[in-house]
This record gives C-alpha cells, structure tokens and sequence, in this order.
C-alpha cells in the first residue's frame, strides 16, 4: 500500500494529533497552514476586544476569550513546532527557541522553508504523521 505524503491531507481523527500532542512528524505546509489558521482564530477576538469599551461587559467578555484562546493556540504553536522539528529530524526541545526574541523569528523562518528528512527518522516514518 503506498503511503500517503499529501502534506496537507489529513483524516479526520488525526486533527487531535495535529493540534495537541507531540509525537511524530509535520510537513512545512501543513506547519504554515496550521500557523495561519492559528493567526486568524487568535486575531477575531483581539478585534472584537478593541472595538468595545474595555470596561463593558462586551470588553472583559472578549478579553476572557482572547485569553483562552491564546492559551490555546500557544499550546498548539509549541506542538506544531516540536512536531516541525521532528520531522528536520531534530529534537523537539529546541522549540523553545521560539521563546528567544528575534531569535523566534530565525527559527521560525527555518521550519517554514528548510524541508524534513525524506525518509524515515527516529521520529516517525514520513510527515503529517504520528508514526
């Protein structure tokens, strides 16, 4: 059976795996297309916090959900980039480099343009999977 390397497909139950857990390997699209949606979610709450009085009720409202929602998507944004990093075959704690101003930007820059490994790795057997 031929394995599937769509880097942007895929099935349902694995949108768990992309989002929230650490295992396994992530293409450099599906990286940057999960980065954007992340940009987009975290930015509509942020706008709809700045267009209300901060004191209204709307204003601390969208203020709590801005805030869950950053959380959030942190947690994912570290996931996605451990899982970026495994598939460079490089490990995942160097995601912490995403903590160092400018340097974040550097790094951030690698896992969107340098490609993974192509072939199998300690990490898993090709990208967009937790195997």
């Amino acid at each position: 059976m031929p394995i599937d390397t769509d880097p942007i497909h895929l099935p349902n139950n694995q949108y768990l795996w992309l989002f929230f857990r650490f295992s396994g390997r992530l293409s450099r699209v599906a990286f940057l297309l999960t980065f954007l949606l992340m940009v987009v979610v975290v930015s509509f709450p942020l706008y709809q916090f700045m267009r209300v009085p901060a004191e209204s009720l709307a204003g601390q409202t969208w203020s709590v959900l801005f805030g869950v929602i950053f959380v959030t998507f942190l947690w994912v944004h570290i996931a996605t980039s451990v899982k970026r990093l495994h598939d460079m075959g490089k490990p995942g704690i160097l995601a912490v480099s995403l903590f160092i101003p400018v340097v974040s930007i550097i790094v951030f820059l690698i896992l969107c343009l340098f490609p993974g490994n192509p072939g199998p790795n300690q990490y898993g057997r090709y990208a967009n999977s937790a195997q």
